[in-house]
């Protein structure tokens, strides 16, 4: 973890025109969280004392969702687009006097690690005055490169509009992420950075170099290029995406589950799974979501905002919505959506089933086809089976409704008042029959047999 007192500076103004989008960039999701959390998370991981973002014009959005993660972040705004620097001295009031190191990161660079910022701190506190992120790219079209001296020792940053043929013949290229011994290091550098370069912007960048001039001591840091993989596009949101999965299956893998399919599983950011369990191909989770140990989830279920407890058994095609909450070595089968209900110990919803705004006592058998009519066109209402109910199939209960404990359900049934313990309810219309119907109808309409 990160030593002594450390500001986090994110920049999260830019519009993402590329994107195509008239939400932020920053919001858009990787695996079910916006980027910006997972920028702030990390900042906090590594422990930030202190974290300051600068957004853009009307981006309350932006500062609203970074407040909602974290009540303590200061928000600042850069009033117009003049470049990193300039970025940076939007927050200036955020960062003066403060007694640590700043690390300046970005809101579209969601897959940084804390571990790196734990080794740029650490460069830091071994005496660099600045310390920057770098990576080999093999397309290094669009990156500044850092340049070296022929001890390898960091020089500067040269943007690619700027740099010549020969820099921009090298693969070692700039991620953004700078961190500064101090405050005071980085308001100095600050104020002497220009903009006589290509395209008339305040590059903080610029910094590397005159802290040289000063004689002060830059390094380098390295990291994977996919870590520091900046999203400007739906296309590069798509391979952070990619990224991001590939962390989280390994993640649940050495955990102790067991995927049979790893590149067909999707988690979310949050997605916490106990030991021992299995999941079949073709399975999607949402945020929200908490698995037992031994739990099996067979192929194509949707899980979001649930809560499934130990020994439960899940699916094939089964779609749990938020508020689902599935108790121990409960069996929920093929083709059944579940959603703000709790499902106690033991009880089987095996197939073809809607359970909504409900609760089902422990050991409780839902027939196949079973409807809790939970909607009446305003409200929501609640159903209440007890434990050891058994609804038999084809049963619609009509909320709010109360059935018993140990109360059975006849098949086919429309249930709209409530059943008392141990009784049998059955709504169905008398069976009737009428022998030689069929015959006579046949002979009426020319003999005519029913098709093979």
């Amino acid at each position: 973890m990160i030593q002594g007192s450390v500001l986090a500076l994110v920049l999260a103004a830019g519009k993402g025109t590329r994107m195509k989008s008239e939400r932020p960039k920053v919001m858009h999701a990787l695996a079910g969280a916006p980027m910006l959390a997972h920028v702030l998370a990390t900042a906090k991981a590594a422990s930030a004392d202190r974290i300051c973002l600068v957004v853009g014009p009307d981006m309350e959005e932006v500062a609203s969702a970074a407040r909602e993660l974290d009540p303590g972040v200061a928000t600042f705004v850069q009033a117009a687009q003049l470049g990193t620097a300039d970025a940076v001295k939007a927050a200036e009031a955020g960062f003066t006097g403060f007694p640590g190191a700043v690390i300046v990161l970005y809101g579209d660079t969601p897959l940084l690690r804390a571990e790196t910022l734990d080794r740029l701190r650490h460069a830091l506190d071994d005496g660099a005055d600045i310390a920057v992120v770098g990576f080999e790219a093999s397309a290094p079209t669009g990156y500044g490169r850092l340049l070296l001296d022929e001890r390898g020792r960091l020089l500067g940053i040269r943007e690619e509009k700027d740099a010549s043929e020969t820099e921009r013949a090298l693969t070692l290229c700039n991620s953004g992420i700078m961190g500064f011994r101090s405050a005071k290091t980085l308001a100095g550098l600050l104020s002497r950075i220009g903009n006589k370069n290509a395209k008339g912007e305040f590059y903080l960048t610029d910094a590397v170099a005159l802290a040289r001039a000063d004689g002060l001591d830059a390094r380098l840091v390295r990291s994977e290029a996919a870590e520091v993989l900046g999203v400007n596009s739906r296309a590069e949101l798509a391979k952070a995406e990619a990224v991001m999965q590939q962390r989280l299956r390994e993640k649940a893998m050495a955990g102790g589950a067991t995927l049979i399919a790893p590149e067909t599983v999707f988690f979310s950011h949050d997605t916490d799974i106990g030991r021992d369990v299995l999941i079949e191909p073709n399975v999607i989770f949402g945020p929200g979501v908490v698995i037992g140990d031994n739990v099996t989830i067979f192929g194509f279920c949707h899980i979001v905002g649930a809560t499934i407890g130990a020994g439960a058994v899940v699916g094939p095609f089964a779609r749990f919505r938020p508020g689902t909450d599935l108790g121990p070595n409960v069996k929920v089968g093929n083709f059944v959506e579940i959603k703000q209900s709790e499902i106690a110990a033991g009880a089987k919803v095996n197939h073809l089933t809607y359970i909504g705004d409900a609760s089902i006592g422990a050991a409780a058998n839902i027939g196949a086809g079973t409807i809790t009519c939970n909607y009446d066109g305003f409200a929501k209402h609640r159903t209440e089976i007890g434990p050891g109910v058994f609804i038999g199939s084809n049963s619609s209960l009509v909320a709010p409704v109360k059935i018993g404990e140990g109360a059975y359900i006849g098949s086919g049934s429309v249930i709209s008042k409530d059943v008392a313990a141990d009784a049998l309810a059955l709504s169905r219309a008398p069976q009737e029959e009428r022998p030689g119907w069929a015959a006579r109808i046949r002979k009426r309409r020319g003999g005519a047999k029913q098709p093979k």
